[in-house]
């Protein structure tokens, strides 16, 4: 029996038959893309995939070393697992990284797009210092000045201090519910319209966030409290992710049990049409790795309870 309806009102990307093609993707397939430098992989296993995502940037912070090079990276504020695993093997290695550059992708704001400090408990800066920076032995740490945020403070530098040190050496991420890269937010969309030129080049910015995005960081960061989870936030924009020599993109969306937020989405943002709406689709017109847990790539399925 056919049951027709509309995509609701407060999600921007309308189109209903790209939604059902990339909703049929099987795992079997879901690696397969036209563009033979967007690779698709996915990961058997959770332990296998935040090894191989600290081994990623290991191996590139070593190379880097090795070459008498910078490496300039752009970070993600989750998942979190690996940082851990490389703090580990950099110390036990015991390899210094004193030529890292670092620039994290986002950072939260208040109502008047004031960035949370870096004492308060939700807050990137925070979780990253502590969760991966802090965890290096102090002798072979990142200099903290080399260690930047998108506050209040800098952030409209920002784009400018990747560019003065030759851009981005590789940029590290996710991709959100709502098809967010960093903060860059689907509603993001209707400033653009089908202008995807005008989109890859736009910069950091303040961003009210998606009520997907809400949602999905009370979930996964607040135990359920989205009165928790601050109304917008400071990203980087699509030229610093397109910016970057090369794109490593993980996706490790299962909550277990069968459950994944990220399966369809997953699908839509490597396999949809290139859209202002769907901003993780353009990381398919770049160089770059998407890396997807085993959990996530499975069939998105109906499952009613």
């Amino acid at each position: 029996m056919e049951f027709n309806y509309k995509i609701a009102d407060f999600i921007p990307f309308k189109d209903q038959e790209a939604c059902e093609r990339a909703r049929a993707i099987k795992k079997e397939d879901i690696a397969k893309h036209p563009n033979p430098d967007f690779n698709i992989r996915v990961v058997e296993g959770a332990n296998e995939f935040y090894l191989e995502f600290a081994l990623d940037i290991v191996h590139r912070i070593k190379t880097a070393l090795d070459n008498g090079e910078t490496l300039v990276g752009i970070f993600p504020v989750g998942p979190m697992i690996q940082y851990q695993i490389a703090a580990e093997m950099i110390n036990k290695l015991r390899i210094p990284c004193k030529h890292v550059h670092v620039f994290c992708m986002d950072e939260y704001a208040d109502d008047d797009g004031n960035t949370a400090p870096a004492n308060w408990k939700g807050s990137f800066q925070r979780a990253m210092i502590e969760r991966f920076f802090m965890l290096i032995d102090e002798e072979l740490r990142i200099p903290q000045s080399q260690i930047h945020f998108p506050t209040t403070a800098i952030w409209k530098d920002y784009e400018k201090m990747i560019e003065d040190l030759g851009g981005a050496d590789i940029c590290y991420g996710g991709v959100g519910w709502s098809a967010h890269i960093a903060f860059w937010e689907p509603h993001i969309g209707y400033e653009f319209g089908d202008d995807i030129h005008s989109y890859m080049k736009a910069g950091p910015r303040l961003i009210d966030l998606h009520p997907m995005t809400i949602m999905q960081n009370a979930l996964l960061s607040f135990n359920g409290d989205w009165s928790f989870v601050p109304p917008k936030a400071i990203t980087i924009g699509p030229a610093q992710i397109l910016g970057a020599k090369y794109r490593s993109f993980w996706l490790d969306g299962y909550m277990g049990g069968g459950m994944s937020w990220q399966r369809f989405i997953a699908r839509l943002a490597a396999h949809g049409p290139v859209n202002t709406f769907v901003p993780a689709s353009i990381l398919q017109t770049a160089p770059g790795d998407f890396n997807i847990l085993d959990g996530v790539a499975e069939n998105v399925d109906i499952n009613i309870g």
